[in-house]
């Protein structure tokens, strides 16, 4: 293996005979992948280029969503698309100039959504997120900061009970499935969050839910454990995955180097795209932009991550701020981001908190890996046998990182799983 310049490094002290491993992608489920491969006994290389934590999940709600289960093509959703054509400032958005290119997309995506189609796809994902808290467990016991993820239940709000009816059917689902959720009234919503005291009626609490403070923080601190214990993360584009005689023999970087490797793995969100010829799939991926918001000097105190349902995005209280956001939009791939939309969601909360400062706001968008039927990508290559994929969480890449990073240990391992991974195959949409 050539040697690679990396922006963090441990002393080797492992033998030579050990297997190595490259992960190509940093972010949330790259990282716990790479940990997980790590405790597994493998030597791993973390490859990247972004700075840790600067990711997609940076730029999400921080919430561990275990119960978010129910796929977004809910019943219905064919009759929104006109309002999402027609209304840029909705919750969700379509711009006319991805339509062309987002139709087979759309077409799966409606698929989806009849309702015995949304009971399964919940019943997979159930199997995953049930195990997230247990998952993450062992990753957060050898980090130095131990108050990484908090321990404060998520709120819903709602304008009118109208709204809270409308989820009834999936909250049911949940129920069924052993997630929990909590009514609330006027009175315990000021309660649990004094600033929105007299603004909202009819709310929920999610108590099995809990939030991450800081996002970039929490898997920066992650991705330094991981050098701590011996691995390696290297700071630039993986271009190929190299392979000999069917099998993959590591990786080549972006300025020629490479990295040999006895298992790949390929997490590299919509950047996955660019491995599906190597990988022997067709897969359908899309980025969808996520916009948020972070006040630094917000001037009002949010407790608890608070989702306000009938605006569309969340308050989500950070160690760097307020951050405000949720809002997402079907841009198209290469469109540049529509900050507006992120003035949009300002417009909205100063609507519910008008002492909110918004002087000091830093802007930011992720673009979500989403799969039609929302599930992610858990799978080996039928191409490369030893390489494996871990894409497409969508908006539970927070919520599943850990989950998945155990998973794909298995499999390299050649362990058995409780989990049946054939709802997340990468070869389900041929």
């Amino acid at each position: 293996m050539n040697a690679v310049p990396h922006e963090f490094s441990a002393r080797d002290t492992t033998p030579a005979t050990q297997e190595s491993a490259v992960v190509i992608g940093g972010g949330i489920v790259g990282v716990c992948c790479a940990l997980y491969l790590q405790r597994a006994g493998l030597r791993v290389t973390l490859v990247d280029p972004e700075a840790p934590g600067n990711s997609t999940a940076k730029w999400s709600c921080g919430q561990m969503a275990v119960s978010e289960i129910i796929p977004l093509s809910k019943p219905g959703i064919i009759m929104k698309v006109p309002g999402w054509l027609m209304d840029q400032k909705g919750p969700l958005a379509l711009r006319p100039s991805a339509l062309p290119g987002i139709i087979p997309w759309f077409f799966r995506f409606l698929m989806c959504a009849r309702q015995s189609k949304i009971v399964d796809i919940a019943n997979a994902m159930a199997t995953l997120t049930h195990d997230a808290y247990a998952d993450y467990a062992p990753l957060l016991a050898a980090c130095e900061d131990k108050a990484l993820m908090g321990e404060r239940p998520i709120l819903e709000v709602f304008d009118d009970p109208r709204g809270l009816e409308h989820e009834l059917p999936h909250l049911e689902l949940r129920e069924s499935l052993g997630f929990k959720s909590q009514r609330l009234n006027a009175a315990e919503i000021g309660d649990l969050e004094p600033a929105l005291a007299g603004k909202f009626a009819h709310g929920l609490m999610f108590p099995d839910w809990r939030a991450v403070s800081d996002t970039m923080g929490f898997i920066a601190a992650l991705t330094e454990s991981f050098v701590e214990q011996g691995g390696v993360r290297v700071r630039t584009e993986a271009t190929r995955i190299d392979e000999s005689n069917g099998r993959a023999t590591g990786v080549t970087l972006a300025n020629g180097e490479g990295v040999a490797a006895q298992h790949v793995v390929v997490a590299a969100g919509t950047g996955a795209r660019r491995f599906f010829g190597a990988l022997g799939v067709s897969v359908p991926l899309e980025g969808i932009a996520g916009y948020q918001a972070v006040l630094k000097d917000p001037g009002v105190e949010i407790r608890h991550s608070t989702i306000y349902a009938d605006g569309g995005f969340c308050f989500s209280p950070m160690t760097r701020g307020l951050q405000i956001g949720g809002t997402i939009e079907f841009a198209g791939r290469g469109a540049k981001p529509n900050f507006k939309r992120a003035d949009i969601i300002l417009e909205k909360a100063k609507r519910v908190l008008p002492e909110l400062r918004t002087s000091a706001v830093e802007y930011g968008v992720g673009y979500r890996p989403f799969l039609p039927d929302t599930k992610p990508i858990i799978d080996r290559s039928r191409r490369l046998k030893n390489v494996l994929m871990a894409f497409g969480h969508g908006q539970l890449g927070l919520t599943l990182g850990a989950t998945t990073g155990r998973l794909i240990a298995d499999m390299v391992a050649a362990r058995s799983s409780k989990q049946n991974l054939a709802p997340f195959s990468a070869y389900r949409f041929s």
